[in-house]
């Protein structure tokens, strides 16, 4: 891990309180002011470059441009992979989880809602006959998908507070709400052959 990032997550992890109502106050008076600087765009980007292409069980994914952080990547055991590095499908488990625990943490910050414990649990089920197309039956891509919170107040915390969190947190995730509106997806294709 880059000595930056390191230093950037003992930052955040050290006991002096963290006000997200103090960090987000100049970025919504900006939005409000200037609503398309309130678009942002996430990236990940693969490459041969890393891992040359004949190489058919894994890649390396790098995730954002400020700090990018490269993480290899299998294929799972069902598709004929060893399921010995994170898949794709756990990639896109962990997006979901942990979406919804920044977004928990954050607002449970903003409300000031002490919490004792956060854990979230990401399933996501698939047939693989689909994507071996052995069926054309069979759907390509996950058909069921369980989100699984525990959560504990610290005292004084009440269940409707919680309640009250968790609705926020789900309203607020974006990758779950990716999920429960899908936009459009647009794929560009270039190719050529190398000479």
């Amino acid at each position: 891990m880059p000595a930056e990032r390191q230093n950037e997550i003992e930052k955040t992890t050290q006991p002096d309180p963290i006000s997200i109502r103090w960090r987000q106050q100049p970025l919504r008076e900006l939005y409000d002011r200037k609503p398309t600087q309130a678009l942002i765009t996430d990236s990940a980007r693969t490459t041969s470059d890393v891992v040359p292409v004949g190489q058919p069980l894994y890649s390396n994914v790098t995730c954002g441009t400020g700090l990018p952080a490269d993480l290899r990547i299998g294929v799972h055991k069902a598709l004929g992979g060893k399921s010995d590095l994170p898949v794709p499908g756990e990639l896109f488990a962990a997006a979901i989880a942990s979406c919804l625990d920044s977004a928990t943490r954050m607002i449970a910050n903003l409300l000031e809602i002490r919490l004792e414990h956060l854990e979230v649990t990401v399933d996501a089920g698939v047939d693989v006959r689909g994507t071996l197309q052995m069926d054309r039956h069979v759907p390509v891509g996950f058909q069921t998908i369980d989100v699984d919170v525990r959560i504990s107040g610290g005292p004084g915390v009440t269940e409707a507070q919680l309640e009250r969190l968790m609705d926020a947190a789900e309203r607020s995730c974006v990758v779950l709400q990716t999920l429960q509106n899908p936009p459009e997806i647009r794929v560009r294709r270039e190719s050529g052959n190398v000479l």
